[in-house]
């Protein structure tokens, strides 16, 4: 795996305000910024009060804040691999007032610490890193362990899987050029496989799709309606704004059409 980020380097940081100012993000000034990836897997994550989430990737915290805002009850464990950012992660958990439902544990999705080893989980979410191991690395040390791979995709999807209880649901937001390789991975492992593309504007392309699937099911997969992020203005979708302002889940909007 990559080598871990200095405290040092995460001493120069940002508030950011999310889902309508309910939620104060700090996270490093430069390097890897959370923008809305992890605001839309955790929209795409359906928890209920009472279940146990697991985030193999945790980050600053994001996704875990808003799941935790939009589902009360709900259980989390955020993994995160690197100390400094999982120590500014357990900042932003008690400065939004989530001890009660979120912990934060250093260690990796591969290898992760004795407690979780014993654990397994209702749900699993993830954003892993997204550019592949080829890719040159940023210089930004921060920003690269957050998007270049240390590990491939099968070793990343078998980890997440390894903490999900039978039938358990696992959902990952990745580039929708990897999909290919994401879906072959999942293949013959979980079923039920809904792909939900994420149309950067109306006729464009998907650059990134939210992947949802059951593990040790045996339905077919299927592409569901996406979601338009961005308006020919380029302002946000009203969709995109009911999930990034309002906190909405994405089944809700959906089904909205």
């Amino acid at each position: 795996m990559n080598d871990p980020v200095s405290a040092t380097a995460l001493a120069a940081c940002t508030s950011d305000r999310l889902l309508g100012g309910r939620l104060t993000i700090r996270q490093p000034e430069r390097g890897y910024r959370a923008a809305i990836d992890p605001v839309l897997l955790a929209a795409a994550v359906p928890a209920k009060a009472g279940q146990s989430v697991l985030e193999a990737g945790t980050g600053v915290g994001t996704a875990a804040l808003c799941l935790a805002t939009r589902v009360e009850g709900v259980s989390i464990v955020g993994l995160e691999i690197d100390a400094a950012t999982a120590d500014l992660a357990r900042a932003n958990v008690a400065l939004n007032g989530f001890e009660a439902a979120i912990t934060i544990a250093l260690g990796d999705i591969l290898d992760p610490p004795g407690e979780l080893r014993e654990r397994s989980f209702e749900l699993v979410m993830s954003n892993p890193p997204y550019h592949p191991a080829a890719t040159p690395p940023s210089p930004d040390a921060r920003k690269a362990l957050a998007t270049r791979e240390g590990v491939s995709v099968a070793d990343w999807v078998h980890a997440c899987l390894r903490r999900l209880q039978p039938g358990g649901r696992l959902v990952l937001i990745q580039r929708a050029d990897r999909l290919p390789e994401l879906l072959a991975e999942l293949a013959g492992r979980t079923g039920d496989i809904e792909i939900v593309p994420l149309w950067p504007k109306a006729g464009r392309p998907a650059k990134r799709v939210l992947v949802r699937c059951r593990k040790g099911a045996r339905g077919a997969a299927r592409l569901v309606p996406g979601l338009v992020l961005h308006r020919s203005d380029g302002k946000y979708s009203p969709a995109a704004e009911a999930i990034l302002r309002d906190g909405a889940d994405l089944d809700s909007v959906l089904q909205q059409g």
